[in-house]
Order: C-alpha cells, then structure tokens, then sequence
C-alpha cells in the first residue's frame, strides 16, 4: 500500500486488515479508471441523489457578517444529507469487486 503522512504511512489499522485495504485499494484504482464505473456513478449522482446540488448565495448571511457567504446546498439531495454520496460509491465498489 502506498505510503502517506511519512515513516509510517499514515495506516492506523491492525496488520491483519491490511491485505482487505490493500485489496480494496486496487479495487479501487480499477474501478476509477473503468468508464462503465464512471459512467454508472455519474449517472446515480445525477438521477438518483440528485447532484450537482445548487450553491447559493446567502445575501443576508453575508450582509450580516460582512462577507461573502456561499451554501453547497446538499440539504437538497434526495436523502436530505451528504451522506448518500459515499454510500452509492461504496456499493457500486462492492459490486465492482464482486
């Protein structure tokens, strides 16, 4: 597995769970290069999560606190949250791996 964060790469995990990343990593690396994956994950953002997601400008925010406030307004995906996002790339992942 590639390193990360120097010496010890960054990898807080017991060796036993190693070979399940390391497997998982290359998984990974195959379906992020796999146009049908891409094509797939593209698609069940836009048609079923219901991304991109609108940012919009809070006039009233930012003329309170004197800036410029912007919201990334995941509220509106379906679910309601982010969380969606992660979830549909760890099954379509799980089903690329088999």
């Amino acid at each position: 597995m590639r390193g990360y964060f120097g010496e010890f790469g960054g990898q807080y995990v017991a060796e036993t769970l190693l070979p399940a990343l390391e497997e998982l990593e290359d998984a990974f690396d195959r379906a992020s290069k796999d146009e049908r994956f891409k094509y797939e994950f593209d698609s069940l953002m836009k048609d079923y999560v219901g991304r991109p997601t609108p940012i919009t400008h809070a006039k009233r925010l930012s003329e309170h606190f004197g800036l410029d406030v912007w919201l990334k307004r995941e509220d509106l995906c379906h679910t309601g949250a982010h969380k969606i996002n992660n979830a549909i790339g760890q099954i379509l992942l799980a089903r690329f791996m088999g």
